[in-house]
Formats: structure tokens, sequence, C-alpha cells
């Protein structure tokens, strides 16, 4: 059985623009996880479809772009 593990660390500067769980969360969604967390500057979740990496990792590229 496939298992990822998604992680997300941004500096403490950007922390009044981005939360690292929102963005764990934005790839966890794609890749068939559930919820995921931490601290708003590192936040880890896990997912069982890596077919999706690619796609997850755009999510939350989205996701930084959308909090610009």
């Amino acid at each position: 059985e496939e298992k990822i593990s998604l992680v997300v660390g941004i500096t403490e500067d950007l922390t009044d623009n981005l939360n690292a769980v929102d963005l764990v969360r934005a790839g966890s969604a794609i890749v068939g996880g559930k919820g995921g967390g931490g601290r708003p500057d590192m936040a880890q979740a896990g997912g069982s479809d890596g077919s999706k990496v690619a796609e997850a990792i755009s999510a939350i590229e989205d996701a930084i772009a959308a909090s610009a």
C-alpha cells in the first residue's frame, strides 16, 4: 500500500501572510489525505495516492500565490 508524506515549512517572517497548516492541507486533499497539522511555520500531512504528488505541489503553489 502506497503512503506518502507532505511537509511544508515556511520562515517565521512569512507567517503573517502564510500558514503552513493551510498549505499542507491544500496538498493533502489532493493525495487522499485528511487534514494535516503542525504549527504556522511547519506542518505535515499524509496521503495514499502518490500518483497525484505533482498535482498536490501545484495546489500548494496556487495557495501561496493566492495569499500574495
